[in-house]
């Protein structure tokens, strides 16, 4: 059975791409901090019949990172495509926002070490097998402000953008490996609702997950592009 190691695993957009490639006969590696929030993912999706297992890891340490792929790979016998996404629910020290005035050293380094380093960390821990075998695929997410800056986010942008340009450029080298990169840019709110209760605010487009999901089952099937952009 091929494999989809998942950085980042969430009850929003990780499952719903677990979903879409387990039900497409992949297992399924998720991979982020809190272990009884995988494990609850793990066992949703076995009851959808998708083989999945959890391997926790901080993508800010990249150590534990490169580990949880190493296990993952030694529990499935390989990964056939990696799916980097990584969002923070809930407050990650240091990790703040920043209008680009605003934007030092201090407040963007932990950015790059999030979106950008953590994707290379990523990539390293599995592409030279994919390379050795000719094959894989890698896919990186980032939102919107990768390609049209937001000012209130102008640190996670920069961060984000450094992370596309890397990921265009890596699928310009592997042309012709067997091996493709490429990157998903969401450019709407993910969910719905009030802001109150963390959703849109007003006039912002949304999507869903489900809605958003099979865009990265189309990259992995047509590898026609180096980045899709999802937008309203």
């Amino acid at each position: 059975m091929p494999t989809l190691a998942i950085v980042g695993a969430g009850s929003g957009m990780g499952l719903a791409i677990a979903r879409t490639f387990g039900s497409r006969g992949f297992d399924v590696a998720l991979i982020a901090r809190t272990e009884q929030k995988l494990e609850a993912l793990v066992d949703q999706l076995g009851q959808e019949d998708i083989k999945a297992a959890a391997f926790p890891a901080d993508v800010l340490d990249r150590a534990s990172l490169t580990d949880a792929l190493d296990a993952a790979k030694a529990h499935f016998g390989g990964i056939d495509v990696l799916e980097y996404s990584p969002a923070p629910h809930s407050p990650v020290p240091g990790i703040t926002m920043a209008a680009p005035s605003e934007v030092t050293v201090d407040n963007l380094q932990p950015q790059i070490e999030y979106n950008f380093y953590g994707a290379v960390t990523a990539a390293q821990a599995v592409l030279p097998a994919m390379r050795a075998a000719g094959a894989g695929t890698l896919l990186f997410t980032t939102g919107g402000g990768s390609v049209d800056p937001v000012p209130m986010l102008a640190n996670i942008n920069a961060a984000a953008a450094a992370l596309r340009n890397w990921v265009i450029n890596l699928n310009k080298e592997l042309a012709g490996s067997g091996v493709y990169a490429g990157h998903v840019v969401i450019s709407v709110w993910i969910g719905g609702g009030a802001v109150a209760r963390g959703g849109a605010p007003d006039g912002v487009p949304t999507a869903t997950p489900e809605q958003i999901a099979p865009l990265y089952w189309d990259l992995y099937e047509n590898r026609d592009r180096p980045e899709a952009i999802f937008s309203a």
